[in-house]
């Protein structure tokens, strides 16, 4: 059950050069809650969750993290209570797999603080978590691309944050890999904004969606409601049906259009 909004934004709008890429969007994270952001390619879901956590500054619009904005915190006072799993992270990153997940706690740290027992325990269960436990002594540099994935989620848990904002946290993992990583996010309990291409995991993992297109907000409710076959076969140009599965959870089938 979700709780009070932690995370909220209200008209964002913004551009690169002449190119609208939010017109006017709001959205609210709370606790207890995971919030997709889902849309086509270059509809502006990675935008918005960069603005989220003040890498960008947009043009028009309001972000309040815990009812204050989020422009007057310091950066590591954001720290504290975001953290924020990217798309796009360097390879050669010249630390073992427990240096990286510990790179989490340093928001928590004093200045001069060197690393805790509990600062060790917090990563050594974050990289449990998810799945990365037998990684840790390994160059990061030198891991896959799931594996990558893998370490990112536990640097994200290792922070201990109130909201966690993850872009495409999916991407390299195959498919036993997507439903572990989504389902240990779930079950943290955070307040959660995760962008996500897969429209059947966003329905499998989220309480509700964002659908974005164009910049703008199509549909916000729980899967079932907002991706309604019409939208998405709208949205994605292709044919799309609802079904159900089993458990109750709404599911989409696809097809390409006929151009008979």
């Amino acid at each position: 059950m979700a709780g009070e909004a932690v995370l909220s934004a209200t008209g964002l709008r913004h551009r690169f050069g002449a190119k609208a890429v939010l017109r006017g969007v709001d959205l609210e994270g709370a606790d207890g809650e995971v919030l997709g952001l889902i849309g086509p390619n270059g509809s502006g879901k990675t935008t918005a969750l960069r603005i989220l956590h003040h890498a960008i500054v947009p043009e028009a619009g309001k972000v309040q993290l815990a009812g204050r904005d989020l422009a007057t915190y310091s950066g590591r006072e954001r720290a504290r209570l975001i953290a924020v799993m990217a798309q796009d992270v360097a390879g050669e990153v010249p630390l073992t797999v427990a240096d990286v997940v510990l790179l989490g706690r340093i928001p928590h740290s004093s200045t001069f603080g060197s690393t805790s027992e509990s600062d060790l325990h917090i990563a050594t269960e974050s990289l449990d978590s998810a799945g990365a436990l037998h990684l840790a002594r390994q160059e990061f540099g030198t891991l896959s691309g799931g594996e990558r994935q893998r370490v990112l989620v536990a640097r994200a848990l290792a922070q201990r944050p109130r909201v966690l904002l993850m872009d495409e946290p999916t991407n390299h993992l195959d498919i036993g890999s997507q439903h572990h990583v989504l389902q240990v996010v779930r079950e943290r309990r955070l307040a959660t904004i995760v962008v996500l291409h897969d429209l059947n995991l966003a329905a499998r993992y989220c309480d509700r969606v964002i659908v974005l297109d164009h910049g703008a907000v199509r549909a916000v409710g729980p899967p079932g409601a907002a991706l309604t076959a019409d939208l998405v076969g709208d949205t994605y140009a292709v044919q799309a049906e609802q079904t159900t599965a089993d458990d109750g959870t709404a599911q989409l089938l696809f097809r390409g259009h006929s151009h008979s």
